[in-house]
């Protein structure tokens, strides 16, 4: 199994190994799940539990994908989870504190503007269930995205093309994957740029962490989670809310396309790269990310 492992991570040209990595994932991923339902796995949830196992797959094969791709010696500090040097890196809950925080100050631009604009009123109805959903949402999608685009993808990416377009790239990625286009024209652009503004508010996010992925995981998840809970039990949106407010999606709207959301991007975006550059870090590439 490992030589038929080694054989495909040095397949040629480079890049094949990371085109085809996801998909053979994801396929390996639900023929492990489809046999699940003659164990009474429900039909509904198969989707859910066949992601669930191609992420398995996933963060058991990045150390040696580290290791035989990037001839990393410590894969895990290569991938952002661990420290590599305590005195110039954040510690991992204080990157993830303070991405946290720094998602909560954009969903709280979001939400006084909401309300105060009277597209919204706050209800501050907050449950258990609730609670719990959006602390797995947090933990869940901001870590397993966050080591697929701006810890795998993104890495793959600056071999492939060097640091500033590969930063690029993942970020119109990261977009690509996320647009939902059933919008509208309108709607979806400014959904996509949105998107793209989060994907490279992300990756410097990481380049000003000297490397680690946590900030990036609590900025990501605490968006995520953020905005569920805002809107499964904080607030309540006016039907008659306009999409440049809170954005596309109806009664699932996501703020970063509308234009609030995208503003505090871009003023996000800017803020972060002038502490880079006085940081004397270059403006894109993901320093220590491999």
């Amino acid at each position: 199994m490992q030589k038929a492992l080694n054989r495909f991570l040095l397949l040629q040209p480079a890049w094949l190994p990371t085109v085809l990595f996801i998909p053979l994932l994801y396929a390996l991923g639900w023929l492990t799940a489809v046999p699940l339902m003659l164990f009474g796995l429900p039909a509904a949830q198969l989707s859910l539990t066949g992601t669930v196992l191609t992420f398995v797959l996933f963060i058991l094969l990045m150390p040696r994908w580290a290791t035989l791709r990037w001839s990393a010696e410590r894969p895990w500090v290569a991938l952002g989870i661990c420290r590599t040097n305590p005195q110039e890196q954040p510690a991992p809950a204080a990157a993830l504190l303070k991405g946290l925080l720094t998602a909560a100050g954009l969903l709280t631009v979001i939400t006084s503007i909401v309300l105060i604009g009277g597209s919204g009123e706050w209800r501050g109805e907050v449950d258990g269930t609730h609670l719990a959903n959006a602390v797995l949402l947090c933990l869940g999608v901001g870590f397993a995205e966050e080591l697929i685009f701006r810890s795998w993808l993104w890495a793959e990416l600056n071999r492939m093309m060097g640091s500033r377009s590969g930063a690029l790239t993942q970020a119109a990625i990261f977009s690509l994957i996320h647009t939902r286009f059933n919008l509208g024209l309108a709607a979806m652009s400014g959904l996509l740029i949105g998107l793209f503004l989060l994907g490279m508010v992300l990756a410097i996010q990481r380049q000003a962490d000297q490397g680690s992925l946590w900030g990036c995981i609590g900025l990501h998840g605490g968006l995520v989670a953020g905005w569920f809970l805002l809107q499964s039990s904080l607030i309540q949106l006016s039907p008659n809310a306009p999409l440049w407010l809170v954005g596309p999606g109806g009664s699932a709207a996501n703020p970063l396309g509308g234009a609030v959301g995208l503003m505090s991007l871009l003023i996000l975006l800017m803020i972060q790269r002038t502490a880079v550059a006085k940081g004397a870090l270059p403006a894109t590439g993901a320093r220590n990310a491999s």
